[in-house]
């Protein structure tokens, strides 16, 4: 208990010192996410609304594959993506491999199904009555569509703030796309899965106290915008 203790003690330390490895690390972790998430969202955001409000055919299918895209492994993303951005791959002449803009890539794709299923259910548990609605009181076609999209925006906001919730607590494609360099790739799941097995367990407290506040943070503002938007 006493080792547990004191690594929790030192791990506050090196938090409350701004110790500029730790911070270095959290801050790239953010930064990538939040790029990805950007990319993530100017995608699915506006795929999720055509596939969500509009009807056609292979609508169902393409609503399968997005939840069934839920659940697929961080480490199955890492595995394609390495295998497109590797030397060998089609993409290998890029130089992607071992970089930040590969870990952005890969936690792209792991957000954009989050983002775009998401989106498409707030769409369509609003769209009927909102829509039908808006149209009986004399608005048109245009006007009807505005007014769905202002009424399901905090959804949208909440898909965005549930996706980025997932890609900075991954590991799988930071470890497989980065390779954990050091001041250039290690993010902070990447940093405490190394840290730990060294031995250097303030360290890794350190880290993983930082990731559980930026978890905190994040599912306060996602109960927030599933509140209506206010606290």
């Amino acid at each position: 208990m006493e080792y547990i203790l004191t690594g929790v003690r030192d791990a506050i330390g090196l938090i409350l010192t701004l110790d500029q490895e730790v911070i270095g690390i959290a801050l790239l972790s953010i930064n990538l996410s939040l790029v990805a998430i950007l990319l993530a969202s100017l995608i699915g955001i506006p795929l999720g609304f055509l596939v969500g409000y509009y009807k056609f055919k292979g609508r169902r299918f393409i609503i399968t594959l997005l939840n069934t895209l839920l659940s697929l492994p961080p480490v199955v993303i890492g595995i394609l993506v390495f295998s497109f951005i590797s030397k060998q791959g089609p993409l290998g002449e890029f130089g992607l491999l071992f970089t930040p803009q590969g870990i952005i890539i890969g936690q792209t794709i792991l957000a954009l199904p989050i983002i775009t299923a998401l989106t498409v259910n707030t769409v369509k548990e609003s769209e009927h009555q909102i829509v039908i609605t808006a149209l009986s009181l004399g608005a048109s076609s245009g006007q009807a569509l505005l007014t769905l999209l202002k009424e399901v925006k905090f959804g949208i906001l909440g898909a965005v703030i549930t996706g980025y919730g997932r890609v900075i607590g991954e590991v799988g494609v930071s470890m497989m796309i980065g390779g954990n360099i050091r001041n250039f790739t290690r993010t902070l799941t990447t940093a405490i899965a190394l840290e730990t097995g060294k031995g250097e367990f303030s360290f890794g407290i350190a880290l993983g106290i930082i990731l559980m506040l930026i978890s905190f943070i994040i599912n306060l503002i996602l109960h927030s915008f599933q509140e209506g938007g206010s606290w």
